[in-house]
């Protein structure tokens, strides 16, 4: 049988190496790509693949959500949560919003392959990492917020704009925008208020930073 598989990232490069990995297996075919999570639904109004592989952090929409929303539309379509995030929280949700599995970007070809054809059988696909995340039963969380993550958080904390904070780093405001979706998504807040009081509540900010 031959699984057809549709990626969702907004990083090319992702796709690119997806796809060189996948593009001599005899049982598996990728019929197509998208960067984001509308061009994902648009795609799947006229085709739907066997498995769908997803980044969880997307610009206008996350995995999480967009998992809940394909399973809602398409239940017979796999979804594999593809990440770098080896959050214990991501895993849970994207699980609990219906995806086969969920694999970190670091996963080897074999570990992809295996996934893929798990989850177009119907069963449940975990990288190792993935797998080790959820076994831990500590009560404490972490966040794998990146260096940039913490200054932008730092700034937000501040009162700082958008493009305030660009200016400040020498980067873009839509750059920002992106790593203030991505502490939104890491820190579980529904808008800037619940982010600075999560991150004052885990320590990843201080009261100096007001």
């Amino acid at each position: 049988m031959i699984v057809t598989v549709f990626i969702v990232d907004d990083h090319y490069m992702i796709i690119e190496g997806i796809r060189s990995l996948l593009q001599n297996e005899k049982d598996v075919q990728l019929i197509g790509q998208a960067m984001n999570a509308a061009s994902c639904l648009s795609f799947l109004k006229t085709d739907q693949p066997d498995v769908v592989l997803m980044d969880i952090s997307m610009p206008d929409k996350n995995g999480i959500e967009l998992c809940a929303e394909v399973k809602a539309l398409y239940p017979q379509i796999a979804v594999i949560g593809l990440s770098t995030f080896n959050q214990q929280s991501f895993i849970e949700k994207m699980l609990e919003n219906g995806a086969s599995g969920y694999l970190l970007k670091n996963a080897s070809r074999e570990e992809l392959l295996q996934s893929i054809q798990a989850a177009a059988r119907g069963k449940s696909c975990m990288s190792h990492e993935a797998t080790l995340s959820l076994r831990n039963t500590s009560n404490k969380k972490t966040f794998a917020i990146t260096r940039r993550e913490k200054e932008v958080l730092a700034f937000i904390a501040e009162g700082l704009t958008s493009n305030e904070i660009a200016e400040k780093l020498f980067i873009t405001a839509a750059t920002v925008e992106t790593h203030r979706k991505s502490l939104l998504l890491k820190l579980e807040s529904r808008n800037t208020a619940e982010l600075i009081k999560h991150a004052l509540q885990h320590k990843l900010i201080t009261y100096d930073n007001w």
